[in-house]
């Protein structure tokens, strides 16, 4: 059996953009042709998209870099330089990307909605741009931007309405395989279960959920003891968890005492699932006495679940379950999308601040500001909004930029370009 792979460290690289390029117009009979110096294409993005095709992340096991094509640098007469291409990665439904430095998460890829995980790096203008009537003969031209990298970490949680928990062994797989068309495989050993099995429950025209089947769950799993920490994490979307029992007892452990080790570690991995409605299958009642079945339906009444005995082998009350599960289905909110959660911009200057280097040159009476930092808080800013460019206005005094322009002899009204941003000096 294949093994089930649901988390993955990567690195993505966009595309550089394209240097511009500085070129004359030269034409036979013509005395001043001017600059005609095109612009350098965009770099390729690094694209996640859904295929429903993929049911785990096992292809990042062998590859985990990848890298967009460059735009390509200007050329004369006005040549723009080819876009790079991007690079789409395709990953299963239900993978939430996080950044692997801060674990914030960038994209929960549960729809069809593509996201770009890494952004192409702009290209750089040629120097036909920066002609002007004082400034004819213009002989630079922009650097193209590097693509954004980062380090992605991939988890898959699968979407599930219903979740099976409990021990190896009580019957989830039996459960799954009677409901549905789900085809895991059952025997009489620990274990059976290595993967997570999803199955399609049909009530009739219109109405179906998904249910999955989480591996055993034993003591210390949130610990990493046994499959179960391996798995936990698709639990987490769950809408309402089937906790299976073995009433009988057939293994020798305390049906009780199995409920309450596994209600332990639900707790200890994620507080949250403790709040999700849970309904508790009696299962092997044939196995067990009447005295044992009072006993355990007594106690879960008591606790005020709703409990259902049955025989999943056999089918015996198990229509009574799935009735139950779909009219409290009906009730809840829909499975939990992860939200983007996105970078404030004060956080992002001062992770930045370790590493405020940038260089002030002057070409052409233009001043060009460069630093890598500085285009990453760029890529964050919206100039369209006074809020975000007073911002960057601040960033810009408080990192020392105003005062190295003033250094380099800046005068009222001159050009600054930092990046694809231009604007006249201002004292």
């Amino acid at each position: 059996m294949p093994h089930f792979i649901d988390h993955a460290t990567i690195f993505v690289k966009a595309g550089d953009g394209g240097n511009g390029s500085v070129s004359f117009h030269r034409e036979k009979y013509v005395a001043a042709g001017g600059p005609d110096g095109g612009d350098g294409g965009r770099g390729g993005d690094v694209i996640f998209e859904v295929s429903d095709h993929l049911t785990t992340l096992s292809d990042f096991r062998y590859k985990r870099k990848y890298k967009a094509e460059n735009g390509q640098d200007g050329r004369g007469s006005r040549s723009f330089g080819r876009s790079g291409k991007d690079i789409v990665v395709k990953v299963p439904r239900g993978t939430v990307v996080k950044d692997a430095v801060t674990g914030r998460i960038l994209a929960d890829l549960s729809g069809d909605e593509p996201f770009i995980a890494a952004k192409g790096g702009r290209g750089g203008w040629g120097n036909s741009h920066f002609a002007t009537s004082t400034r004819q003969v213009p002989r630079f031209a922009k650097p193209g931007t590097p693509g954004e990298e980062r380090e992605l970490t991939l988890e898959l949680k699968l979407l599930a309405d219903v979740g099976l928990v409990g021990f190896p062994n009580v019957g989830k797989s039996t459960l799954i395989s009677v409901v549905s068309e789900a085809k895991p495989n059952i025997a009489d050993y620990h274990f059976t279960t290595l993967i997570p099995n999803l199955g399609v429950v049909r009530l009739g025209e219109g109405t179906s959920f998904v249910m999955a089947d989480i591996p055993g769950i034993i003591e210390g799993a949130s610990e990493g003891v046994g499959l179960g920490y391996e798995f936990l994490r698709h639990v987490e979307r769950c809408r309402l968890l089937v906790h299976v029992v073995d009433v009988a007892g057939s293994e020798g452990r305390d049906p009780i005492q199995d409920f309450e080790t596994i209600n332990a570690e639900l707790q200890k991995y994620n507080p949250e699932l403790m709040e999700r409605p849970m309904i508790v299958a009696g299962n092997k009642c044939d196995l067990a006495d009447e005295q044992q079945l009072q006993k355990i339906e007594q106690y879960f009444k008591d606790k005020g679940y709703a409990y259902f005995p049955m025989m999943a082998a056999i089918h015996y009350g198990v229509d009574d379950l799935i009735k139950y599960v779909a009219q409290e289905l009906a009730k809840l909110p829909p499975i939990r999308i992860y939200e983007a959660e996105p970078v404030p911009l004060e956080e992002l200057a001062e992770s930045a601040s370790k590493d405020r280097d940038f260089t002030v040159r002057k070409q052409d009476n233009v001043y060009f500001v460069e630093g890598k930092w500085l285009l990453k808080i760029m890529q964050s800013v919206n100039f369209d909004d006074y809020e975000s460019l007073q911002y960057f206005q601040r960033v810009l005094i408080n990192s020392g930029v105003i005062d190295a322009l003033r250094q380099a002899g800046v005068q009222e009204g001159d050009t600054v370009c930092v990046y694809d941003l231009e604007f006249d000096f201002v004292n």
